[in-house]
């Protein structure tokens, strides 16, 4: 399987290892991957965009083709495979973290960082998004509201870092995140109590 990006050059510092990142649609998690991806010398995927790689298909088609279950299927097929590379910074599906089987091998194959957004400011940047299958209904903003509170507390459970992304822009959300990441890395993370959280 081939990354979207192809390894960059080292940059400064070092930090091994996988970095997965987890939230909710609209949460950032690939636009902050990309970048942190670059600067960290790691490769970038995507596992939605490697889901549609696999099937030839996007991701809404799937959806309207075998449900959100045969969908659940593929993903968990293709994260398995994935978090089975080394030095690598993953973008998951908003959905991922719901079967404790994906759970348990995000977590025990990187760092996971929970990309954190409320869902007034994940409506903001998806109101115009029409490809997001599950916000496709006649209350888009009640069902973000929804999927946040089922997920919030799955995402907290399996996140060694919380960051609470805001309105800030991309590149001092990364810079933020690549502190704490080294922070964790130095032996100030979850493995020695609660996440770790940047406000």
């Amino acid at each position: 399987m081939s990354g979207a990006n192809q390894r960059p050059e080292a940059a400064r510092g070092s930090l091994p290892g996988n970095i997965f990142l987890v939230g909710l649609m609209g949460a950032g998690k690939s636009s902050v991957g990309k970048l942190l991806a670059r600067r960290l010398g790691k490769t970038f995927y995507d596992c939605d965009h490697e889901i549609e790689r696999a099937t030839g298909v996007k991701v809404a088609v799937i959806f309207e083709i075998e449900g959100e279950a045969g969908f659940r299927a593929r993903e968990a097929k293709i994260l398995a495979e994935l978090v089975g590379h080394r030095d690598i910074v993953l973008a998951t599906g908003g959905g991922a973290v719901v079967s404790a089987i994906n759970r348990k091998l995000l977590a025990d194959n990187g760092i996971v960082v929970y990309l954190r957004a409320s869902p007034a400011d994940l409506w903001h940047r998806t109101r115009h998004d029409k490809r997001r299958p599950l916000l496709r209904t006649t209350d888009p903003q009640r069902k973000l509201q929804q999927l946040f509170d089922e997920r919030d507390p799955l995402y907290r459970e399996v996140a060694d870092i919380v960051i609470d992304t805001g309105n800030q822009s991309l590149g001092s959300l990364t810079h933020r995140l690549e502190d704490q990441l080294f922070r964790h890395q130095a032996g100030e993370g979850r493995h020695q109590g609660a996440p770790m959280r940047a406000g």
